[in-house]
């Protein structure tokens, strides 16, 4: 086996990305304290070329030094906006369209392994702080939850490790 190199991978632009078809997915952070967590959304966010990032209340924003470190530069291809409120950004959402859905430990969620996203249809996914998760006024406001099956003593893993896992069970559907 020989490895692909960087130059083998046949990678967009930055100009050519920004113009791409995305998955109809928006990601929303609902006071994600770690920058570099964000940072990390925002790579996620260009491997599985998301609609855009909606960075809400305390989650940190471009430029910031420790959002560049995990992005990679990600920053500057994937679409973001910035919310005072998660609450005003997901109304902002549903006005247009979108599903809302939290991604959070709730009695009724659905177990992502069981989740079938619907082609053709919008999705806002809300992953929340590190320590507290989505926000309940936000769950509220939201039209399912889904949840990552776990077997550990933890039942938690890092926010944008569950960033990662969710997304590929889109971008795996609806691509």
């Amino acid at each position: 086996m020989k490895k692909t190199t960087n130059a083998e991978l046949g990678r967009p632009s930055v100009e050519e990305f920004r113009k791409m078809e995305k998955m109809p997915v928006v990601v929303v952070l609902d006071n994600v304290r770690s920058a570099q967590n964000v940072g990390s959304f925002f790579r996620t966010g260009d491997a599985f070329a998301i609609e855009r990032l909606a960075l809400c209340g305390i989650t940190a924003t471009p430029p910031s030094r420790e959002i560049h470190k995990s992005s990679l530069g990600a920053e500057f291809s994937v679409a973001w906006s910035y919310f005072s409120t998660t609450a005003e950004c997901v109304q902002q959402l549903k006005n247009e369209g979108y599903t809302i859905v939290a991604v959070e430990q709730i009695a009724e969620s659905v177990m992502l392994d069981k989740l079938e996203p619907v082609s053709g249809e919008k999705y806002a996914l809300i992953f929340g702080n590190e320590v507290d998760g989505v926000a309940q006024e936000v769950v509220d406001m939201c039209d399912s939850a889904i949840e990552i099956p776990q077997l550990g003593t933890k039942h938690s893993l890092n926010v944008s490790v569950s960033g990662g896992v969710v997304l590929w069970k889109f971008f795996e559907n609806l691509r």
